[in-house]
């Protein structure tokens, strides 16, 4: 499977630019785990750091799951892979964990978060909380939230792919 990433249009509505660059984000993050099998999907950047690219695959499934459907539409759904003994529990796939697995999750979380969004106008508050504070948030908000996160976790993304095989790309 070869990812296809798209650049957002440079002239779009605001509503369809943040989901340009939220989409863009998304698949910058399938596109550095192509061609790697799941020992290396698995592979921690440097010690003593844990961070690994179906580790953050998996969180980030977690944040999708945790802002549209916890947040904005205030569904009681329960993390993923994380607990509440362990935070970080998606940072840190076993070797029963799989990539097949760690990626439908994610799929099926964007896709559920996009149905959600669907229903909103960019200024219209969440039904639900975060787990940080009890305010509403904008879809607005919480777009340009995730577009922060899947950028700071892409850059993640690029050394570590550096590091398992060389494989460099904006």
């Amino acid at each position: 499977m070869t990812t296809q990433r798209t650049a957002p249009a440079q002239n779009a509505d605001e509503r369809a630019m943040l989901e340009g660059w939220l989409d863009h984000h998304r698949q910058t993050l399938a596109w550095k785990c192509e061609g790697l099998t799941d020992a290396q999907l698995r592979t921690a950047s440097v010690p003593p750091s844990e961070l690994s690219l179906m580790g953050l695959v998996r969180h980030m499934a977690d944040v999708e799951r945790g802002w549209f459907r916890r947040v904005l539409v205030g569904e009681d759904a329960g993390p993923i892979h994380r607990s509440d003994g362990d935070q970080d529990g998606a940072f840190r796939p076993t070797e029963r964990d799989t990539w097949a697995e760690a990626f439908a999750t994610w799929q099926s979380e964007i896709e559920v978060a996009r149905r959600h969004a669907a229903g909103f106008a960019l200024a219209e508050l969440s039904r639900g909380r975060s787990r940080f504070t009890d305010e509403p948030y904008s879809l607005r908000w919480i777009y340009t939230h995730m577009i922060e996160e899947y950028a700071r976790h892409n850059g993640h993304a690029d050394l570590i792919r550096e590091r398992i095989d060389g494989f460099t790309g904006e």
